[in-house]
């Protein structure tokens, strides 16, 4: 993917509007981020996708929304966020992103970080997949999107993958 990677920090307070994605690439994270493309045009905003990792620490630390997703990271897991971002990015847009896509991996916990960054773009809206990578499969699904919905100073949407997208 072409796209150019964005430092979220130096554009927090832009005065263009922003839709916040978090993405992991699960396939509910992918279809958030295509709702994201049909949402932004009409709020007339750009999309910040958002994908985080952490240092691993024990078992379900990892990448993206909520923990780990089988993959070696241990020792680069910012290019492993990154290489998840691109693939979601082009599962989701094909080799055509929309306008005004920008996109970040940033470290930290995965909905902590979506919540400050949606708060710094004081963002119209925050997207997040309802089932993501996350560590402990079964105990914590849907933790991170919990969380944004219940915390989240803007309004969020939680997307469904379709099951024909591999979400039951």
């Amino acid at each position: 993917m072409s796209t150019p990677e964005t430092d979220v920090s130096t554009n927090a307070g832009s005065t263009q509007a922003r839709v916040v994605v978090g993405v992991d690439g699960s396939p509910s994270s992918i279809a958030a981020l295509r709702w994201a493309a049909c949402l932004a045009p009409s709020m007339n905003a750009q999309i910040q996708a958002i994908t985080t990792w952490q240092y691993p620490t024990g078992a379900g630390a990892g990448i993206g929304m909520g923990g780990g997703v089988g993959m070696e990271m241990a020792d680069a897991p910012e290019a492993v966020a990154t290489t998840i971002l691109d693939q979601a990015l082009s599962a989701a847009f094909a080799h055509t992103p929309p306008a005004g896509l920008h996109r970040a991996t940033l470290q930290g916990n995965p909905a902590q970080v979506l919540l400050d960054v949606s708060t710094d773009f004081d963002a119209l809206m925050l997207i997040v997949g309802s089932r993501g990578h996350g560590g402990f499969v079964g105990l914590l699904i849907g933790s991170t999107s919990a969380y944004c919905a219940e915390h989240a100073t803007c309004p969020v949407l939680v997307v469904h993958a379709a099951p024909d997208e591999g979400e039951k």
